[in-house]
């Protein structure tokens, strides 16, 4: 049985698109990917959930303002202002914000084109 306690659906989050780029023209065998960057704001109480993976869709964190816990394998793991966490293919995490003001992070990865 996983220690990961249950993850609540999302609430309290906004997500804006900031900027894709296709990849195909750009790496050989990107073809169908596209880098795409976008700012999550957390309200205080806010949920990223439920428990999501990473797989196919890597990515990196930049907290801007506030604190964000990332909860991955029982453990809960905050992360202020400044470079946050790598989502890569071993990620399996859900995320709050456990603050009083809103938390806001710029969320780089590569997925699937639409």
């Amino acid at each position: 049985m996983s220690k990961e306690k249950a993850a609540p659906e999302t609430k309290g989050v906004t997500v804006k698109l900031l900027a894709t780029m296709d990849l195909g023209p750009e790496i050989k065998g990107m073809a169908g990917r596209q880098l795409r960057m976008r700012m999550v704001t957390m309200e205080p109480g806010g949920v990223f959930g439920p428990i999501h993976d990473h797989k196919d869709r890597p990515g990196m964190v930049y907290i801007l303002q506030g604190t964000i816990t990332d909860h991955r394998e029982g453990i809960a793991t905050d992360y202020g202002p400044g470079v946050g966490w790598p989502e890569d293919r071993k990620t399996l995490h859900w995320l709050e914000n456990r603050g009083s003001i809103p938390a806001v992070e710029i969320s780089v990865d590569i997925v699937r084109q639409e």
